[in-house]
């Protein structure tokens, strides 16, 4: 069902369709509203501090629950698909949306020996890399490699690199045809048994557009059909907990485009119930804090 939504301003879409043509003109991926809907974004961000407060609008204080209930969901899924193969494979993680490095220096170099980053923000990109790459031994077994400067609707990965492809708080930047082209472009990127995890601020229903920097919010429901769109299975999924009342709900999604009998079956739908709840408009810049 394609619900309607709202954009910030309190504008009422009665479609998806409807906000698309307007937004970005659909359905012509050239279209002037399509390259200025990406071009606002990046303008958006570009004039924001490359720091975890200043993408995050303020509200750093919710970065360390937000990699706590990442890390678990991580380590869960981990477990299940990757760690049982037992054979000693290098893991190597790809963080798209990467911002500051926030996700890449506090969550994937746990886990994994290589990190690569995309990210089409150049000012946070360098601070990022200077970060991660300054006085770093060479043999270092954790370790941030490649910095994309790259939009997620033009970034193609290497292929078969990835054993997970991280998404965070970016996502909303694309428009319906570049999410589904990006899933399944990016798709080659995965290692047998790789898989992605999208993390994303949830509208309760349909969708609200933030008209300052070029975003959709999407409702459970409609991230759930671009899924099927993409010809993507949902593995797991679970809400993030302990966020401040007047943030959007946040809720992360494992996928694959293939299935696989080590995926815990009801666990995609365990909690489909609680992703009803209220969702708020959120602060402008809580979507973005990787």
């Amino acid at each position: 069902m394609d619900e309607g939504g709202l954009d910030s301003n309190g504008k009422v879409y009665a479609s998806r369709e409807d906000m698309w043509k307007e937004e970005a003109g659909s359905g012509v991926a050239e279209s002037p509203k399509r390259k200025e809907w990406y071009q606002k974004g990046i303008s958006y961000w570009e004039g924001v501090d490359p720091t975890v407060d200043g993408v995050l609008g303020g509200f750093g204080k919710v970065s360390n629950r937000d990699v706590i209930d990442s890390n678990a969901f991580l380590t869960e899924l981990l477990k299940e698909r990757i760690l049982p193969t037992k054979d000693n494979r290098k893991l190597v993680a790809l963080d798209c949306g990467a911002g500051v490095g926030r996700i890449t220096e506090n969550l994937l170099l746990r886990h994994f020996h290589e990190v690569d980053l995309v990210e089409p923000v150049r000012h946070f990109l360098d601070a990022t890399k200077k970060r991660l790459t300054s006085d770093v031994p060479e043999n270092v077994q954790h370790k941030a490699v490649n910095f994309f400067c790259t939009p997620l609707q033009e970034f193609t990965p290497e292929p078969h690199r990835y054993d997970v492809i991280w998404v965070q708080w970016c996502i909303g930047h694309l428009t319906d045809d570049d999410f589904v082209a990006f899933f399944r472009r990016a798709d080659i990127g995965l290692k047998p048994g790789g898989f992605f995890v999208l993390k994303e601020n949830i509208a309760r229903h349909g969708f609200v557009v933030d008209k300052l920097d070029s975003s959709v919010t999407r409702s459970d429901a409609y991230f759930r059909d671009l899924f099927l769109r993409a010809g993507f299975h949902l593995l797991k999924t679970k809400l993030q907990k302990g966020f401040p009342r007047e943030l959007f709900g946040v809720r992360m999604y494992a996928l694959s485009s293939v299935l696989q009998e080590t995926a815990a079956p009801s666990s995609a739908s365990k909690d489909v119930r609680a992703s009803k709840g209220v969702a708020r408009l959120k602060p402008r810049t809580s979507k973005r804090c990787n």
